[in-house]
C-alpha cells in the first residue's frame, strides 16, 4: 500500500512541476515582462526608462532562466524564474503587482469558498444519488421518461440564466434572503441559502443522467440477479448491492469538483458577491494582475492533484486488486 501510494505521489509531483514550468512559459516568455509593464503602465507611449523601472521594482529585470553575467549558481538563482516560480512549490506566493500579500489573501478567502462550497458538494452529492436511485428504481416507466426529459432540458439552460432566475425568484418576489453580501459568523447561512441551492439545482441535469448510467450498468450484473432470486425488494437490491458497488465510479466523478472546494465557484461568488478565491481570480482578471493568476493557477493544479491522490488511496481501500496493479 505504501508503495502504491508513493508512486501516485510521485506522479502528482512530476505533473505539478510540469504545469509549473508551462504556466512560467506562458506567463513570462509568451507574454514578456516588457509587455507586462506596458500594458500596466498604460500603452505604447511608455519610455524605456519607465519599462525598466517597472521591471526592477518586481524582479522582472533579470534574465528568464540562465542569467549568463552571474557566476556559479547565482546563473540560476538569480533568474526571474527561480524567483517567481521556484517559491511556488514552496507556497511562498510573493505579491501581486499591486504590492498586496498573495498569501494573507488567499488565507482570508478560502474560508467563504469553502463554506460555499463543501455543503453544495455534500447536499448536491446525497441528492443526486438519491435521486438517480429513485429514476433508476422506476425503470422503464414514464417516471423514468419524464426525469430523462427534465434532465435534458436542465442541462441544455445556462448556468447563469439559474443564477438570474434565482435571485428574482428567491430574493425579490419571495424575500427569502439578500440578493447578495457576505457577513462572518453564523449570519453567513442567510447569503449561503440561495447560491446553494441554485449550485445543486444547476448540476441536477448531468448528474442524474451520470449517475443513472452508472446504477443500470451494476443492474445488468451477475450479483443483482442473485439477490433477487434470494427475495430481496428492489429498494433492497439498490440499497444495498447497486449502490455500494457503484461507489468506485462515483468516486471518480466527485473528483472533478474537489478543486472547487478550495477554488471557488468563480461566476457563483461573483453574482452573490461571496469574497472568496473565484471572485479574487476574476478580479484579478479583470485588473490584470498575472501574479494572482499565475499563484490561482498553481494552486488549483495542487487541489486537482491532491484530490487524484485521495481518489487513489479510496481506490485501492476498497478494492485490494487496485494497489497491486
Amino acid at each position: 500500500m505504501l508503495s502504491y501510494l508513493l508512486r501516485r505521489v510521485a506522479y502528482g509531483v512530476l505533473i505539478l512541476l510540469g504545469v509549473n514550468l508551462l504556466t512560467f512559459v506562458l506567463f513570462f516568455a509568451v507574454n514578456t515582462p516588457d509587455d507586462m509593464a506596458r500594458l500596466n503602465l498604460g500603452g505604447r507611449r511608455v519610455t524605456a526608462e519607465a519599462i525598466e523601472a517597472w521591471k526592477a521594482s518586481r524582479g522582472l529585470d533579470k534574465p528568464l532562466f540562465i542569467n549568463a553575467q552571474a557566476t556559479g549558481v547565482g546563473k540560476v538563482t538569480e533568474t526571474v524564474f527561480f524567483t517567481k516560480s521556484v517559491p511556488l512549490l514552496f507556497l511562498d506566493f510573493g505579491r501581486s503587482d499591486s504590492g498586496r500579500d498573495i498569501g494573507y489573501e488567499i488565507k482570508t478567502r478560502m474560508w467563504p469558498s469553502l463554506a460555499l462550497a463543501v455543503p453544495t458538494f455534500l447536499l448536491g452529492l446525497i441528492v443526486m444519488v438519491s435521486w438517480s436511485l429513485f429514476v433508476v428504481f422506476f425503470r422503464r416507466t414514464k417516471v423514468e421518461a419524464a426525469a430523462i426529459g427534465f434532465s435534458v432540458v436542465l442541462m441544455s439552460i445556462s448556468g447563469l440564466f439559474y443564477i438570474i432566475v434565482g435571485q428574482w425568484l428567491f430574493s425579490k418576489v419571495m424575500q427569502l434572503a439578500p440578493v447578495s453580501g457576505w457577513t462572518d459568523g453564523p449570519g453567513m447561512v442567510t447569503f449561503l441559502i440561495v447560491p446553494v441551492v441554485i449550485a445543486v439545482f444547476s448540476r441536477m441535469g448531468s448528474d442524474t443522467l451520470l449517475y443513472r448510467a452508472m446504477f443500470l450498468e451494476e443492474m445488468s450484473r451477475d450479483y443483482v440477479r442473485t439477490a433477487r432470486s434470494k427475495g430481496l425488494t428492489e429498494g433492497e437490491v439498490l440499497r444495498r448491492h447497486v449502490l455500494r458497488n457503484a461507489a468506485l465510479p462515483i468516486i471518480t466523478s466527485s473528483v472533478a469538483v474537489i478543486p472547487m472546494l478550495f477554488m471557488g465557484s468563480l461566476i457563483m461568488e461573483n453574482f452573490f458577491g461571496i469574497p472568496g478565491l473565484g471572485s479574487y481570480t476574476l478580479d484579478a482578471l479583470g485588473a490584470q494582475d498575472f501574479s494572482i493568476v499565475r499563484t490561482m493557477v498553481f494552486l488549483g493544479t495542487l487541489a486537482y492533484i491532491i484530490g487524484l491522490i485521495l481518489t487513489d488511496v479510496v481506490y485501492a481501500w476498497v478494492d485490494p486488486r487496485i494497489r497491486l496493479s
